[in-house]
């Protein structure tokens, strides 16, 4: 094989898996575990590909997890105060599920200081780890394949076990609100998926959102707004969208 169909092989592997191992690139190949590196070396010196130990991941991964970070630190007070909203609607001993959300990182950092007997569910890593702390919790984790880009799971296996439960309420994240277009949106299909299905599944349900995120839309439409009962943000919306959210069916609770 030429070094050239090596290289575009490569490539094929890491947009389609995310990362690559170099023994596992040596054992297909044939050659010796030094020639994948100096491959993945210059892939890298190319701007195609980013070297870890052991491997190699996709710029587009690496981005994506730049990303995940630069969310978890931007609107701090925003989710804050979301965040409060939301523990005010629960009730001890309600089932509660907590999707993959920075905003439900900030429900869960006021759940593990408390003192009520909640029962959470929930997909996402860092939920898991501090509400495990709280010995008066009652923790369901959905696990699976990880997304950590995303820091949970949202894949079949994750969403077999979670359609399993019928929560009192469920906070659902979103990345585009859009009230006049009656839509909710995600960026990912399966995460999507998965939202929805938690949606029909919940007594109750709200979605968690900056007001930057109302008005704005993503790639993939994974539920009607009209099928939640609330949308938990931390401003005045205008009124007109009020208006529209109103004629929904959706309550607009603003965070204070």
């Amino acid at each position: 094989m030429f070094l050239e169909e090596r290289h575009a092989k490569i490539l094929d592997m890491l947009n389609r898996d995310g990362k690559v191992l170099v023994k596992e690139l040596a054992e297909i190949f044939g050659v010796t575990e030094d020639s994948i590196r100096k491959d993945l070396s210059s892939l890298e010196l190319d701007g195609k590909l980013k070297r870890t130990y052991g491997g190699a991941v996709s710029i587009s991964e690496k981005l994506q997890m730049t990303e995940a970070n630069r969310r978890r630190i931007s609107d701090v007070e925003s989710k804050r105060k979301i965040a409060a909203a939301a523990v005010r609607l629960m009730q001890p001993q309600d089932l509660i599920f907590l999707d993959i959300s920075t905003i439900s990182i900030a429900i869960a950092q006021i759940l593990e200081k408390s003192d009520g007997n909640y029962k959470i569910l929930t997909n996402m890593v860092d939920v898991l780890v501090m509400l495990a702390r709280n010995p008066k919790i009652q923790l369901y984790f959905a696990g699976g394949k990880i997304n950590q880009s995303r820091d949970g799971f949202s894949d079949v296996l994750n969403l077999e076990f979670i359609s399993r439960f019928r929560p009192d309420i469920a906070f659902i994240g979103a990345f585009g609100v859009d009230i006049k277009k009656n839509s909710l949106t995600s960026r990912d299909t399966a995460g999507g998926v998965l939202k929805a299905r938690m949606i029909e599944f919940s007594k109750t349900s709200y979605i968690i959102a900056e007001s930057r995120k109302i008005g704005t839309e993503s790639s993939y439409q994974f539920a009607a707004l009209d099928k939640v009962d609330g949308i938990i943000t931390e401003t005045e919306l205008p009124a007109a969208l009020t208006s529209a959210a109103e004629n929904l069916g959706v309550r607009i609770i603003v965070a204070k």
